[in-house]
């Protein structure tokens, strides 16, 4: 398929409307860090085993310049996806009963996050996890769980991640690693050639077509992996680039679009569909 020209096709779909919060009450959920859309909790009643995206509701503990929390690039990164996903690939996606994408919000000491096999997480560093969600996280991951985490910049971000990551998965027993150029995730559907720098299009914009966040701190983005005793991927981690504001921002600026939003669906439909089938 000639990537580039699909997408650029793809620049003219209008983009739908941020769907709705589900019905949950969010009385109590207030502190935790969403501010023009509510958490959208996936239906009780639930059937639909179809892919969906799931983003991970939690607390952010530290501040991030230009950092939002779990709900960076909600929602319409999320629906984004999805809708891609669809068109690239032979994988069906959830619907809801208005027929629209059924993305969905879960947090991590809420049973139903076992009914996701694929979770994404945000600008994890500022990420902070009770003890029950670090047990939780620990459980759905080694059950057979699969944790994408993206859009973190900097040692500081790092460092924050590390620290929380290593609460579920002890680096003695879980190190982090570096996926090399050569590992399937790569070439799971794209041959992905490089792990690409993709900015948010406010930095983007500001600096003048800048992609590094922090300067010569993030310089180098990379993709990194935690595996189980089996060598089973768990968690990959894309530090010192935005993957999802290629998705999110795809319909906002041509040149934008042009420049990172292939990339950016390539190597995250690369990303699902090694998580789905290993």
């Amino acid at each position: 398929m000639p990537l580039r020209s699909f997408w650029l096709f793809c620049l003219l779909i209008t983009l739908a409307a941020p769907a709705a919060a589900g019905a949950q009450d969010l009385g109590d959920l207030r502190g935790w860090g969403w501010r023009r859309y509510p958490p959208r909790f996936a239906s009780p009643d639930r059937r639909d085993r179809r892919f969906t995206f799931s983003r991970v509701l939690y607390r952010s503990v530290v501040r991030e310049w230009r950092g939002q929390g779990w709900a960076t690039d909600y929602p319409d990164a999320d629906i984004n996806f999805m809708r891609r996903f669809s068109e690239l690939t032979k994988g069906a996606v959830a619907s809801d009963s208005n027929g629209d994408v059924d993305h969905v919000i879960v947090t991590l000491t809420d049973n139903r996050v076992f009914d996701y096999p694929f979770i994404f997480m945000s600008d994890v560093g500022t990420l902070g996890l009770s003890d029950d969600e670090v047990q939780r996280l620990r459980a759905y991951l080694l059950k057979g769980g699969f944790l994408y985490v993206d859009d973190f910049w900097g040692d500081r971000a790092w460092a924050q991640w590390e620290r929380e990551i290593g609460r579920v998965l002890p680096p003695n027993e879980y190190p982090i690693f570096d996926l090399p150029l050569d590992h399937p995730l790569f070439h799971t559907l794209y041959d992905v050639k490089e792990v690409p720098q993709i900015p948010s299009i406010q930095f983007w914009r500001a600096s003048g077509g800048g992609t590094s966040e922090r300067g010569s701190e993030s310089a180098i983005p990379h993709l990194r992996g935690i595996a189980d005793p089996s060598g089973r991927l768990m968690v990959v981690i894309t530090h010192n680039t935005d993957i999802a504001d290629g998705w999110e921002r795809e319909g906002e600026e041509y040149e934008f679009f042009y420049r990172f939003s292939p990339e950016a669906y390539a190597l995250a439909v690369n990303i699902v569909l090694y998580a789905m089938t290993h």
